[in-house]
């Protein structure tokens, strides 16, 4: 499935208090690679920048001024993200004030879950790492993720660390050359971004004689361990 990881930024905490969006930052996945296509989009909230939320992202009034309302690009930030896996962290904060947003529009729009599928992040490491540190600072540190840029939060380089978080996380996209160098001693752990655009790899199917050789063997491990051959079981 296409996976989108998702940031916002806001200006402050709670969407009930009137807080709205001012920053969207989303990166693209597919087959497990971070693709060159994204989608970022700063907005003029018409409401009073939070001084907590200032210290947070670094972003004023003053710069939102000339920008556009969430009403004005709406249509294009769902069209990147509609039947997509959002990936989020923390997603019951950003999907709380993106169904705000959403429901501000005079119900020409459904929630964002009617759009998407949700992976939250954080209930991810909680479960992968119990009673530790979990924020995505805490998270780059763990899986050796260079975050020595994020000065301020920002919902687009957010997201993009977010991303080779999520995919060091759940198994790594670590390359070839990678491998290589950890096998001379080198450091592997850093996430090897490929190009989208690189071929899928080939499927190369057996021979009848090939499957032949390979059921006789299947057969020969059966019977050696007592019918408990888990590849025949599995058939």
């Amino acid at each position: 499935m296409r996976q989108i990881v998702l940031d916002t930024e806001t200006t402050g905490l709670e969407f009930t208090a009137g807080h709205r969006i001012i920053e969207i930052g989303c990166v693209e996945i597919a087959n497990r690679r971070v693709t060159d296509r994204y989608f970022h989009q700063y907005l003029q909230p018409d409401f009073k920048i939070d001084g907590d939320a200032l210290k947070v992202h670094g972003i004023t009034n003053e710069f939102l001024q000339d920008k556009p309302r969430f009403t004005d690009i709406v249509q294009k930030f769902i069209a990147f993200i509609q039947d997509a896996e959002l990936i989020i962290h923390n997603a019951k904060f950003d999907v709380g004030f993106l169904n705000h947003e959403l429901s501000l529009l005079s119900g020409k729009w459904q929630t964002v879950e009617q759009y998407c599928q949700i992976v939250d992040t954080l209930e991810l490491a909680r479960r992968q790492h119990p009673g530790q540190k979990n924020n995505l600072d805490a998270l780059c540190k763990r899986y050796q993720i260079d975050n020595t840029k994020r000065e301020l939060h920002g919902a687009l380089l957010d997201a993009n660390l977010l991303a080779e978080v999520y995919l060091a996380m759940t198994g790594g996209q670590i390359s070839l050359l990678s491998v290589e160098n950890n096998a001379q001693g080198g450091d592997y752990s850093t996430i090897k971004r490929v190009s989208a655009s690189r071929p899928a790899l080939p499927v190369i199917h057996p021979s009848a004689e090939e499957m032949q050789e390979h059921n006789q063997l299947l057969a020969a491990i059966d019977k050696q361990s007592g019918g408990r051959c888990v590849w025949l079981e599995h058939d």
